[in-house]
């Protein structure tokens, strides 16, 4: 299965670096339909029928191709207060997750589930678009804090994972995958610094800018990557799966890859916009 895991994460990154190689319509189209197969994933767990699901995503991915495409984009001040918005939402939902695991109390329905999609995914839609205006390699710096965070936490915790992070929620997460991933993306932040100082890349702004809170704000970034997996989790849980589609071979679906992005698109976006 870790093969099979590694080999399509391989082939999703060539597609992606494929399509931003062919132009920025290209892997505009390409990264919609991405999100609109997680919308498509979403509704589903959120007891939507598979028709309406489908026509959803489908309906979404055109519409979110064509408007930026057509040059139809947030202000910096909308784009600024919808990324503050979904950072608090996020936070509620880390402070509900904490009581989820508390109480064993599941209680969102349908209806909550499907509006807190618009949002969060909405914003996590448009704050990607806005990290490539930065730049690309910066939006993929921003990606790669997600990334790195994944792998690490993923054998840390086999390597060291005794005390379980949320059992009732996820149980294959561990305290010890958290710590992992947290030193693990600073440690790479360091290297990117020493190595690229020059480079646009998410850190090296954070480390240049915030010296002394720069670490404080990546392990903030790391536990909302955590959030978003947990969340996701949770509502697989409610659900009754186990991965939110069958669409990426060894991966389950499109939401279980991009679960721990939704919440750090738009933090990111928050952070980028406050240093300056």
């Amino acid at each position: 299965m870790l093969r099979l895991r590694i080999i399509t994460a391989v082939v999703l990154l060539g597609v992606l670096l494929g399509a931003l190689a062919l132009g920025p319509a290209v892997f505009i189209t390409v990264v919609a339909l991405v999100f609109g197969a997680a919308v498509y994933e979403w509704l589903r767990l959120a007891q939507v029928g598979r028709a309406v699901a489908v026509g959803t995503g489908v309906a979404l991915a055109i519409v979110l191709a064509s408007l930026d495409i057509g040059g139809a984009r947030l202000d910096d001040r909308m784009m600024f207060g919808l990324a503050a918005a979904a950072c608090l939402i996020w936070l509620a939902i880390g402070v509900w997750l904490m009581r989820v695991e508390s109480t064993g109390v599941l209680p969102l329905n349908s209806g909550l589930t499907v509006a807190l999609g618009v949002v969060l995914l909405a914003a996590a839609w448009f704050a990607l678009l806005a990290l490539l205006r930065v730049g690309s390699l910066f939006l993929f710096s921003v990606l790669a804090v997600v990334w790195i965070a994944d792998i690490a936490a993923y054998f840390a915790g086999r390597a060291f994972g005794r005390r379980k992070l949320a059992p009732r929620i996820s149980p294959g997460k561990t305290w010890a995958g958290v710590g992992g991933a947290a030193l693990a993306v600073i440690a790479a932040a360091v290297v990117a610094w020493f190595a690229a100082a020059d480079a646009e890349i998410f850190t090296t702004h954070l480390l240049m800018r915030l010296p002394w809170w720069s670490a404080a704000v990546l392990c903030l970034l790391v536990a909302l990557s955590v959030a978003g997996d947990l969340f996701e989790s949770l509502l697989k849980r409610q659900a009754g799966v186990k991965e939110s589609s069958g669409l990426l071979p060894g991966h389950g679906g499109v939401l279980d890859r991009i679960d721990a992005l939704l919440p750090v698109l738009p933090a990111a976006v928050l952070v980028e916009a406050l240093q300056q």
